[in-house]
């Protein structure tokens, strides 16, 4: 790539002089941290430095973090970024600091195992033909669906699902209550279930919206053996586990809104430092992204 069609590459250099004083694996690691992300700015088609703002730095952030580098790594490279946003601020380049408020923990946390937006269509594209199948993909698009905890879908009544209001009514943790809708796409497999749950039930009073063959509620163990069979049947290489659906869930949920607020009310956490696992970043806004940003979601007008 020549100078001429490597976008920012003046004001890159001008930065870089700026700071050539510093020691030179510093200049180095600058140099190298911001043309990674001038590099994702390009492929985004953002050609102007007053087009970036702080959804872009977010989404950025997000990105090294499905290549699988380090919560370091990742720090280290927003910080270069704000120092560069600094600079270009400071030179009138820029009106201002995208980076200002974003912030990214430096250590190397361990983050939960997720599916990617293909994995999770590929694991529900599976043809629901026995009435088992009906109920395991109601309740593998319910989990992925609305981000729910295994526990959650166990202790879910049939009178906790409104279908016609497109939501489920979830008792989480602390006994606390919370509201998530459902998904165009789990509105109609729970409603083809329900057509077929009755087969199950063998007493007029069970209330679980999910049974066993015998008619009992289902357990945790009951579903993680029928999501490890789901997974293998239809050639999933994964160790697939109840949990995977929900951080799959916040994990593409942030990744398409970068709205952490509105993923920790979906998910129910009572402190947002849970939440932000899923992304290594720090910022607050809430907005109602459900339907915009869920890759099964697109619920139907009311």
């Amino acid at each position: 790539m020549t100078e001429d069609t490597d976008i920012f590459f003046h004001e890159r250099k001008d930065f870089i002089d700026n700071i050539a004083t510093k020691s030179f694996n510093t200049v180095v690691s600058y140099q190298r941290d911001i043309k990674s992300f001038v590099d994702y700015l390009s492929k985004e088609n953002i050609l102007r430095l007053n087009d970036v703002n702080s959804k872009w730095v977010q989404k950025y952030a997000a990105t090294c973090h499905k290549q699988g580098l380090s919560g370091r790594t990742i720090a280290r490279r927003v910080s270069a970024v704000k120092a560069w946003f600094r600079y270009l601020l400071k030179t009138g380049v820029v009106s201002e600091n995208p980076v200002v408020g974003i912030n990214v923990p430096k250590n190397r946390q361990r983050l939960p195992r997720v599916l990617d937006v293909d994995q999770m269509n590929s694991l529900l594209r599976g043809d629901a033909n026995s009435i088992y199948d009906k109920r395991d993909l109601a309740m593998w698009e319910l989990l992925y669906s609305s981000g729910l905890r295994v526990s959650e879908l166990v202790s879910t009544d049939i009178a906790d699902v409104d279908l016609a209001a497109q939501e489920i009514r979830v008792l989480g943790k602390g006994n606390k209550q919370r509201v998530v809708p459902i998904g165009r796409l789990a509105l109609g497999a729970i409603a083809i279930w329900f057509s077929v749950r009755s087969t199950f039930q063998t007493s007029g009073d069970e209330v679980a919206c999910f049974l066993t063959h015998n008619g009992r509620r289902m357990t945790s163990r009951n579903i993680q053996l029928r999501l490890r069979r789901w997974a293998k049947k239809f050639g999933s290489d994964e160790s697939v586990h109840p949990h995977m659906l929900r951080h799959s869930f916040a994990s593409h949920m942030l990744e398409s809104s970068g709205d952490l607020r509105a993923v920790q009310e979906l998910l129910g956490h009572s402190n947002i430092s849970t939440t932000q696992v899923y992304t290594h970043l720090d910022f607050q806004h809430l907005a109602n992204v459900y339907d915009a940003s869920h890759p099964r979601a697109k619920r139907r007008s009311s």
